[in-house]
C-alpha cells in the first residue's frame, strides 16, 4: 500500500469537507436568511433554503447512477471527481458575487456546488477500493472522515475571523467578509485537491464500450441488486431504518443554522456553535465506537437516534445563543459516532464478496430518501407558517427509524449474508 496515495485521498476528505461546513451547515445558511434572503417575508427565506436543498438532492440522485456507470466501466473516476472538484469550486467562488435579495442566485449556485460536492464523493468513495486491501479500508475510512473534521472545521475557524473581523482585515463590511469567505472555500477546495489528482491512480480497466453502454449497464446493476437483495431480508429492513433515521441526520446538519438565524440568533454565535460541532465531533467519534464495542451495535445507535430525538425537541423550545450552543456540543456528541455505526452495521449485513455494490445501492438510495427531509421541513414551515414547527416534524424521521431498526436480527442478518454470499462467478459460496 502506497502512504502517499493514500495521504493524497484523504487530503481530499480535507479539502472538500470546507464546502459542508462553510457552505451547507454554518455560514450560507445565515448569509442566506439575512442577505439573499432580506426581501423575503416571515420564514419564507428558511422554507426557500429546504427546497434548495431538496433539488440539490434530487439533483444528485438522478446524476450518480449515471455518472458511477460511467466511471466503474471506463476507469476514470479520478477524472470525474476532478471534474466535480473544479465545479464545485467554481459555484463557491460565485457566491461572492451574491448580495442583498440574490436569493435565487443563491439557491442555484448551492445547487451547483452541492452536485459537485456530492457526485465527487461518489467518486472519491469508489477509490478506496484501489487504494487499501481490504484489511486496511476501515481505519483508512475513518481517517479520512477525521481529516475532514479537522480540515473543515479550521477554515471555518478562518472564516470566522474573516467575517467578524472584517473591519480589521481591510474589508468594507460584514457582507464583503462573508463573499470573501465563500471565495476560500473554493481556493481551499481545489489547493487540497491536488494532492489527490497527482498521486491516485486507479486499477487500469479493460476497454471501455461506450458511455451509452455503460449508463445501461449501471441500470441493469442496481435492477440486479434490487432482486438479489430479496434473499437479505434484514438488510432490506435495516436499509428501510437507515433511509429514515439518515435523512434525519442529514436534515439537521443542512437546516440546524438556518433555522436558529430564523428564531433571532445572531450569525456569530451560529457559526461558533457550527465550530463546537466539528472540533467536538473529532474524539466523541472516535470514543462513541468504543463505547460501542461495549454495548453493542444496534444499542449504541438506538441511544444516538434517541439523542437526537431529544435535540430536535430541546430545538423547538431553542430561544438564545446558549441553548444553540448546547444543542451543537450534543450534535457532535454524535453525529460522527452514529453514522460511523450505521455504516459497520450495515457492512455487517451485506454478503462479504459484493460489499461494493451493496454500498453503492445504499449510496444512490440514500441521496433518493434525503430529498424528504428538507422538504418535510419546508412543506411544514410554509403550511403553518412557523419554523418551531417545521423542525418538529424532523422527530418523525428518528421514532419511524428507531421502530423499524427495533425488528431488524443483526445475528440473523449476517448468517443470511454469508448463507447467500456468491463470489465472482456468481455461485454460493458453501459455509
Amino acid at each position: 500500500m502506497n502512504r502517499k496515495v493514500v495521504r493524497g485521498w484523504l487530503m481530499y476528505d480535507w479539502a472538500n469537507s470546507a464546502f459542508a461546513t462553510t457552505i451547507m451547515a454554518a455560514v450560507m445558511p445565515v448569509f442566506y436568511n439575512t442577505v439573499a434572503g432580506s426581501g423575503l417575508t416571515g420564514n419564507t427565506a428558511e422554507n426557500y433554503w429546504g427546497y434548495t436543498q431538496t433539488i440539490a438532492m434530487i439533483c444528485v440522485a438522478v446524476l450518480s447512477p449515471i455518472m458511477g456507470a460511467i466511471a466503474d466501466y471506463s476507469g476514470m473516476k479520478v477524472r470525474f471527481l476532478s471534474f466535480f472538484a473544479v465545479i464545485g469550486a467554481i459555484s463557491c467562488g460565485a457566491m461572492a458575487f451574491i448580495g442583498e435579495g440574490d436569493w435565487l442566485l443563491a439557491s442555484v449556485l448551492v445547487v451547483i456546488g452541492t452536485i459537485g460536492y456530492s457526485a465527487g464523493n461518489t467518486f472519491y468513495d469508489g477509490l478506496i477500493t484501489d487504494i487499501a486491501p481490504p484489511q486496511e479500508r476501515a481505519a483508512i475510512s475513518s481517517k479520512g472522515y477525521a481529516a475532514g473534521y479537522l480540515g473543515g472545521g479550521l477554515l471555518l475557524a478562518l472564516n470566522i475571523v474573516m467575517i467578524e473581523g472584517w473591519e480589521m482585515l481591510g474589508f468594507a463590511d460584514k457582507t464583503t467578509g462573508t463573499q470573501a469567505a465563500f471565495a476560500t472555500v473554493g481556493i481551499w477546495w481545489l489547493l487540497f485537491s491536488i494532492p489527490l489528482m497527482r498521486n491516485v491512480k486507479e486499477q487500469a480497466k479493460g476497454a471501455s464500450s461506450g458511455a451509452g453502454h455503460a449508463v445501461r449497464s449501471g441500470f441493469v446493476r442496481i435492477g440486479q441488486t434490487l432482486k438479489s437483495a430479496r434473499k437479505f431480508p434484514e438488510l432490506l429492513k435495516y436499509m428501510l431504518a437507515f433511509w429514515f433515521f439518515n435523512d434525519g441526520i442529514n436534515t439537521v446538519i443542512v437546516m440546524a443554522t438556518i433555522y436558529g438565524s430564523g428564531i433571532g440568533i445572531e450569525t456569530t454565535h451560529l457559526i461558533i456553535a457550527l465550530l463546537i460541532t466539528q472540533f467536538v465531533g473529532y474524539p466523541s467519534t472516535l470514543l462513541f465506537i468504543r463505547a460501542a464495542a461495549r454495548l453493542g451495535t444496534k444499542r449504541s445507535l438506538n441511544m444516538s437516534l434517541m439523542i437526537y430525538i431529544l435535540i430536535v425537541v430541546l430545538g423547538f423550545f431553542m430561544t438564545n445563543a446558549v441553548h444553540f450552543y448546547i444543542l451543537a456540543f450534543m450534535v457532535g456528541l454524535v453525529q460522527g459516532g452514529s453514522q460511523a455505526i450505521a455504516r459497520s452495521i450495515y457492512a455487517n449485513l451485506v454478503p462479504p464478496s459484493r460489499t461494493a455494490e451493496f454500498f453503492g445501492f445504499l449510496s444512490l438510495s440514500s441521496k433518493f430518501s434525503s430529498v424528504m427531509g428538507p422538504l418535510i421541513f419546508s412543506i411544514v414551515g410554509t403550511i403553518t407558517g412557523s419554523s418551531r414547527l417545521a423542525i418538529l416534524s424532523l422527530v418523525a424521521f428518528f421514532v419511524i427509524g428507531i421502530v423499524l431498526l427495533a425488528r431488524v436480527d443483526l445475528e440473523k442478518g449476517a448468517r443470511e449474508s454469508l448463507a447467500n454470499d456468491v463470489d465472482d462467478g456468481g455461485s454460493t459460496i458453501a459455509l
